[in-house]
């Protein structure tokens, strides 16, 4: 589409069922936020939309879990969610929720049109049931072998491994997630969307029509799925949490959350027109509307295939111009995971990180998984903020800045005759803006970070170069024009950093003293993303700036350790909560057990045997004598911090030797979460000797 007359830009609704991290982030809501912050700065018409997922069966089985209603989870998580992303300057138009009554009702309508005008495909079918639990096993309910790539945890729905969506019962070997019960086939009636019928339409849209606008990680499993030939699928379910299907024989049954939740777009827009006073049809029914979808690529069947298919089989809709998917963000080199808590959660990151959401943004976008899988490492995250934010941007910055005030008490000065120089570098500060544009354009947001980059990067050398700090000794009227010309440079990072930096943007603004949204303000001065290429003069002279305030400040590495550490401590709850217990021994008497003599005694030695890795040779006072022990703790210990331990001995235990050494009895331990060894010992202090019984 070659000029738009307006925008709709969509970002993956979230679901419900616990907070944002730093992946969905990556993947949908920044690039999103730098798009549409991008389009508003050039002027265009944008509706910004998203909302919650508050449909689907991982809401009442998180409910179940926490012992609390369906309603107490997504009223819980969709004001944690929505108050991250007002937190984090995620700059939505609307932001709503299926819950809402608007919501129902747009969703119930837009299948009774469907349904109405032929479009669905009723039939009974067989599915997966748990007897026990009285009902129907789909999605997240029910667990299995993956019938692609052979992932023993794949769920009902699609796999988290391979991505592949598939049916409940194509799984191999399913358990009810539920009671852990091997599930029967019981049949029931749903109606089923036949994209079979709308192959032909979506080959030529998609494999044809966009086969070169469209990311090659998209396209391609588009392509993929449509070379394998689409079938019917099913737009209902039996559940009991969601929307009533609207028709009267199907009682119990809801729409399937995938058909109502793109459907929340549409009912979010409307939300949002009818606040704004605009007419919602404008942005999803006009050919002269660009409608872009932003998801994660775990997305891009329902937004690529099947809700085109609804869209078009409504006949009064657009069709997505572009589905710039993303591929996934992992952690520290593992895959994020909700369950397992591997992740940087957002609403713990603004409390950690206060003000620094810029950081996060830039980082996330600088490693954005574009293309491919990519990975946020917390060592990275301080790279990119200590040697780029700070070293770069807010070093440039900070000069400029300082330097106006010592000079010319923070007033513009009047710049004399430019240098051939001072002309090359405005002319190169024009270009930013369609350099910039370009990359965005593509929804190459990496890149466009990169290139904002290069203009503080353009800043920093034209200062390195012409030394004011030191021209002003032998020629002041030049360090005038040096430094009207870094003041341009200055303006022009503030207004091209909004979409990416929007809080660094706001706090540049105000060190520069400059009000460029509101006519009616003190120190207005009109400037836009277009002006930047078009004005010879952003800030003009004369004009008075504030005092040096630090952009970025640096992070030190007791702060990255401390969040390594955090990683570290889920890591080995992880592996303790997979740790099986082993099962217990053969029973005794209690005539064996009094055979054993168990004393708690004293370390007064101890030293590594030669040769080994494992073994320490040990002289331990255990009241009745002091006797040699090897015990094979030297992984855990060093024989320098436990001189003084106390511990627990088996002192019965028959003599052996053990590399040369008779060992004299046994030291009881036990294992920590993170697989080292701990001694048995007494909580206080007591005499060598004492038996422990």
């Amino acid at each position: 589409m070659s000029a738009p007359k307006r925008y709709t830009i969509t970002a993956a609704l979230p679901y419900t069922n616990g907070p944002i991290h730093i992946g969905h982030l990556a993947g949908v809501y920044v690039p999103a936020d730098i798009y549409a912050r991008y389009l508003r700065l050039t002027g265009k018409d944008v509706a910004f939309i998203s909302g919650s997922d508050e449909h689907g069966v991982a809401i009442p089985m998180r409910a179940k879990k926490e012992g609390v209603s369906p309603q107490n989870i997504i009223d819980k998580y969709h004001t944690i969610i929505k108050k991250s992303f007002e937190d984090f300057g995620i700059s939505f138009d609307n932001y709503s929720r299926t819950s809402a009554e608007i919501h129902h009702k747009t969703a119930s309508d837009f299948f009774t049109k469907l349904y109405n005008d032929g479009e669905f495909v009723e039939e009974i079918s067989a599915q997966l049931y748990d007897a026990e639990a009285d009902q129907f096993l789909a999605d997240r309910f029910v667990v299995g072998t993956c019938p692609k790539c052979g992932n023993e945890e794949s769920y009902g729905d699609q796999c988290e491994n391979c991505g592949t969506s598939h049916n409940a019962t194509d799984l191999i070997n399913p358990k009810s997630a539920i009671t852990g019960n091997v599930p029967t086939i019981k049949e029931t009636k749903h109606w089923f969307l036949p994209l079979d019928k709308h192959e032909a339409f979506l080959r030529e849209w998609i494999l044809e029509g966009h086969k070169n606008d469209w990311k090659p990680n998209v396209y391609g499993q588009v392509k993929s799925w449509i070379d394998d030939g689409l079938r019917p699928r099913a737009v209902t379910r039996d559940l009991d949490w969601g929307i009533p299907v609207p028709l009267k024989d199907a009682e119990g049954k809801v729409l399937y959350v995938w058909f109502d939740a793109p459907i929340g777009y549409i009912s979010s827009t409307k939300e949002w027109a009818e606040r704004e006073g605009k007419n919602w049809e404008d942005y999803w029914k006009k050919d002269d509307t660009k409608l872009v979808h932003f998801i994660g690529k775990d997305n891009i069947v329902f937004h690529c295939i099947i809700f085109p298919a609804m869209l078009k089989a409504h006949g009064n809709y657009i069709l997505p111009d572009n589905v710039p998917a993303n591929e996934f963000l992992n952690l520290e080199g593992n895959k994020l995971s909700t369950s397992k808590n591997w992740a940087v959660w957002l609403h713990e990151y603004l409390e950690e990180f206060p003000n620094q959401q810029d950081v996060l943004r830039y980082t996330l976008t600088a490693n954005a998984p574009e293309s491919k899988d990519n990975d946020f490492t917390w060592k990275d995250f301080q790279a990119k903020n200590n040697n780029e934010l700070v070293a770069i941007f807010g070093n440039f910055i900070n000069r400029v800045v300082v330097l106006t005030n010592k000079y010319y008490n923070g007033i513009v000065a009047k710049p004399y005759d430019f240098s051939e120089i001072d002309k090359e570098v405005l002319a190169a500060v024009k270009e930013f803006p369609a350099i910039i544009s370009s990359s965005i354009e593509r929804y190459r947001f990496r890149e466009a970070s990169q290139e904002l980059m290069n203009l503080a990067r353009l800043g920093n050398k034209y200062l390195a170069d012409e030394e004011p700090w030191k021209v002003i000794k032998v020629d002041e009227e030049r360090v005038k024009t040096i430094l009207f010309v870094a003041i341009q440079i200055s303006a022009a990072l503030a207004i091209l950093s909004e979409p990416f930096l929007p809080f660094t943007s706001d706090k540049l603004k105000e060190i520069l003293n400059v009000r460029w949204s509101d006519s009616t303000q003190e120190n207005f001065i009109e400037n836009s993303w277009n002006n930047v290429a078009k004005k010879d003069v952003l800030i003009p002279a004369n004009h008075q700036i504030n005092q040096a305030e630090l952009l970025f400040s640096k992070i030190e590495d007791s702060t990255i350790t401390a969040q390594i550490d955090k990683l570290e401590a889920t890591k080995i709850a992880n592996e303790q909560e997979k740790k099986v217990v082993s099962p217990q021994k053969e029973i005794i008497e209690f005539d064996d057990f009094t055979k054993l003599d168990i004393r708690i005694g004293t370390i007064l030695e101890a030293e590594k045997v030669a040769k080994t890795k494992k073994l320490l040779k040990l002289k331990v006072d255990v009241g009745i004598d002091v006797r040699t022990i090897v015990s094979g703790i030297a992984e855990s210990f060093s024989p320098e911090e436990i001189i003084g331990q106390q511990v627990s001995v088996l002192v019965n235990l028959a003599p052996r030797k053990i590399r040369g050494v008779e060992s004299q009895g046994m030291i009881l331990m036990t294992d920590t979460p993170d697989g080292k060894l701990a001694f048995v010992e007494p909580e206080k202090k007591v005499k060598n000797g004492q038996e422990i019984s």
